[in-house]
């Protein structure tokens, strides 16, 4: 709940970063690389040749959540009760003792009056 709570309130930008119409790479919270492709201003005014860059940079701010609301208020008592009784139950169906607790250390085991496993024998012939 706190990791919702964490993410839900935190803002982030996506830096993309667009070779033609082909996404190169995608960076979180730091600018993009880029693929290498940037191109040189040149340097004399005198008759050079201009061509556009084919590459293009593309940034997504994802806003968190300034202002946050408690919801129990909300929620009326019978379902804050059957909410209370569900978690309840459901905690019931684990076992969290740490030890087996034996009820037969008290009593000793029964003498052997005959030996079992020879009057169940059978022999084929």
């Amino acid at each position: 709940m706190a990791f919702l709570l964490l993410f839900s309130t935190m803002s982030f930008t996506i830096d993309m970063h667009f070779c033609g119409d082909t996404l190169v790479e995608t960076a979180l919270f730091h600018k993009a690389e880029g693929c290498g492709m940037t191109m040189e201003k040149p340097t004399s005014n005198d008759c050079s040749i201009t061509k556009n860059n084919c590459c293009s940079d593309e940034q997504s701010l994802v806003n968190g959540q300034d202002e946050l609301q408690l919801t129990l208020q909300k929620i009326s008592l019978e379902k804050q009760v059957f909410i209370t009784a569900f978690f309840q139950s459901y905690l019931e169906l684990f076992d969290f003792s740490k030890e087996a607790v034996s009820t037969y250390t008290a009593y000793s085991p029964p003498f052997v009056v005959k030996n079992i496993y020879k009057l169940d024998e059978t022999y084929l012939i």
